[in-house]
C-alpha cells in the first residue's frame, strides 16, 4: 500500500524562527518533523484555546526545543518553534 505524500506547510513565525537556527539545530527540526510526518500523533494534544494543536518535544544540542503543528490527513501545518519560555502564550496568538 502506497502511502499518498503528506504536504507540510509552514507559518511565517515558524519559518523566521527556523532562520535563526543554527545548521545542526535545523537537522534535528529537520528530523522532528519528519517523525511528525509520519506519526502525526506523536505529539502532545493540546486542550482550551489550544485545541487542534499539538506540541512535540525534542532534544537539539541538549537544549529542549518545542515544535507545535496542526495536520490532516493530506498536510501537516508547522505553527511554531523554541525553547519552552513564553512557547504556550505566543501559540495563543
Amino acid at each position: 500500500m502506497a502511502s499518498t505524500p503528506v504536504h507540510v506547510t509552514q507559518s511565517s513565525v515558524f519559518a523566521r524562527a527556523y532562520k535563526k537556527l543554527h545548521p545542526r539545530q535545523k537537522q534535528d527540526v529537520d528530523m522532528a518533523v519528519e517523525v511528525i510526518v509520519s506519526d502525526p500523533l506523536t505529539g502532545e494534544a493540546k486542550r482550551g484555546d489550544l485545541a487542534g494543536a499539538y506540541v512535540y518535544k525534542f532534544k537539539s544540542q541538549s537544549q529542549l526545543l518545542l515544535l507545535a503543528y496542526e495536520f490532516d490527513p493530506k498536510t501537516r501545518h508547522l505553527l511554531l518553534l523554541g525553547a519552552h519560555e513564553n512557547f504556550y502564550r505566543e501559540l495563543k496568538r
